[in-house]
């Protein structure tokens, strides 16, 4: 990762980073899945930026998912910077919507795809923030990586591609 580079993290990424489930059968990541997350955000908040929307959604889907209290594992440190809201590692960008409420920046083909409504945000704060993408358990990511790609969105997907190496 370069000095300054620009991410949007998935929030799977710091829950993987917990050793946490992120998939609707509750399976947990594989210790190289962990530590690829673990190994990315500590290096996303040594040298990159985070970019948040304005209004606060990834946020608040961070707070929903990890916890910056206690003894903090690295997904929850993630979380405790981005809260803390540091000018040299986090960066707000306003996320302007269309008249029925999508956002402006998400290409029409993943709308029209069905692409995740709730991945949505994160999409549109890459294109307009200039950004990747981070992912490390969400397969939506692959489902949709040609489309994501003729739209210019680049995803990391930092646990791989293969599906079956992301879980226990």
């Amino acid at each position: 990762m370069r000095k300054g580079e620009r991410w949007v993290v998935d929030t799977n990424v710091p829950i993987a980073a917990n050793g946490g489930t992120t998939d609707a059968t509750d399976r947990k990541p594989t210790k190289a899945c962990r530590l690829a997350a673990i190994e990315f955000l500590e290096e996303l908040l040594d040298k990159g930026k985070v970019l948040l929307d304005r209004c606060g959604n990834i946020q608040k889907e961070y707070l929903r998912h990890l916890n910056p209290k206690g003894q903090p594992s690295v997904g929850d440190q993630f979380l405790l910077q981005v809260l803390n809201s540091h000018p040299d590692r986090v960066v707000r960008v306003s996320l302007p919507r269309r008249n029925n409420g999508e956002f402006e920046d998400v290409p029409q083909q993943l709308i029209e795809q069905r692409f995740d409504r709730n991945d949505r945000k994160f999409v549109a704060l890459a294109v307009r923030g200039e950004a990747s993408i981070a992912n490390a358990t969400d397969s939506d990511w692959l489902t949709f990586a040609a489309v994501l790609n003729q739209s210019h969105v680049t995803v990391e997907n930092i646990c791989g591609c293969n599906r079956e190496e992301w879980f226990e």
